[in-house]
């Protein structure tokens, strides 16, 4: 007998229940927080980052394992941290970071690779998830010691970079995963900001949500067309200003921002359906800013 694959708890490749995981932030935590996409319900791994840092970034394989890499404890850090989905245990990567790098964003080709940009550096490591080996591309980003950026992708065509630092940048870089080439759009954020969060309904559109410009939180979410790269500005926003938060998404149904601002654990949903948007009964397991985020998704 063949069983029916469903979106709910016990969905999955081998059993593995689809979640998104939001981990560390400001003040060194080594916490991740897992929530369940089928209802939501938030849990807190008992294994957590190897080291309690800030300003790190997180991309998945999913299916497979999601990663965090780099960010700061006392000093910037290069370790990436391999958690298995099927397990929610931890490993750490043999193969750092090229470069210790906090501020940092990140993105996947699931299934094929995933990517670290920026961090006081255009520098753009990829990782295969075949071997987890890694590699620096030729191609960087367009804006020098860039940080306080965001990642997000659309699985096998091309991932994207914004919320790029220093100065203030509306720049969106995109890497095209058929070569790893850079290019940059045509049309950037709708506004100049810095330390955004970014997620994606892959196949259909990205979202850049938040950000300031030194002085201003924005509670304005971007969205980005994969079919032609146009950007529209939702009329759903943040509940309040946002900036230094995190995103991730169930690819398909629905994409998450958490914390942020000045440390809250708040996070909200956006409905890829109407990109309305609802606040969790069930925030993250503490206030933060600095956080990462990576999901296990149904939808690649």
């Amino acid at each position: 007998m063949v069983l029916p694959v469903f979106h709910g708890i016990f969905a999955g490749v081998g059993g593995v229940a689809y979640a998104g995981y939001f981990g560390g932030g400001s003040g060194g935590l080594t916490t991740v927080d897992k929530f369940a996409f089928v209802d939501d319900s938030r849990t807190t791994l008992g294994t957590g980052l190897s080291t309690g840092r800030y300003a790190l970034a997180g991309m998945a394989n999913s299916g497979t394992a999601g990663y965090f890499g780099g960010g700061r404890d006392s000093s910037p850090i290069n370790v990436v941290d391999k958690f298995a989905f099927a397990s929610d245990s931890r490993t750490i990567l043999g193969t750092a970071l090229s470069v210790s790098r906090y501020f940092l964003g990140a993105m996947a080709n699931s299934g094929t690779a995933g990517y670290f940009g920026g961090g006081w550096s255009n520098t753009v490591d990829k990782y295969a998830f075949a071997s987890d080996s890694r590699s620096t591309l030729s191609a960087t980003l367009s804006v020098a010691n860039a940080r306080e950026l965001s990642g997000m992708a659309n699985s096998g065509t091309a991932g994207y970079f914004s919320g790029i630092y220093f100065p203030n940048q509306q720049t969106v870089n995109k890497f095209a995963f058929s070569d790893d080439s850079r290019s940059t759009l045509g049309t950037g954020l709708s506004n100049a900001v810095r330390a955004n969060a970014a997620m994606a309904n892959s196949g259909t559109a990205g979202y850049f949500g938040g950000g300031w410009d030194g002085s201003y939180r924005y509670n304005v979410v971007d969205k980005f067309a994969f079919s032609d790269d146009s950007r529209t500005s939702l009329s759903a926003t943040l509940y309040g200003g946002r900036c230094q938060n995190a995103g991730m998404a169930d690819s398909g149904v629905a994409g998450y921002f958490g914390g942020g601002n000045s440390s809250t654990d708040q996070t909200e949903k956006f409905a890829f359906s109407d990109d309305s948007r609802t606040v969790l009964g069930t925030g993250l397991s503490s206030a933060r800013v600095w956080l990462a985020a990576m999901a296990n998704t149904e939808g690649l």
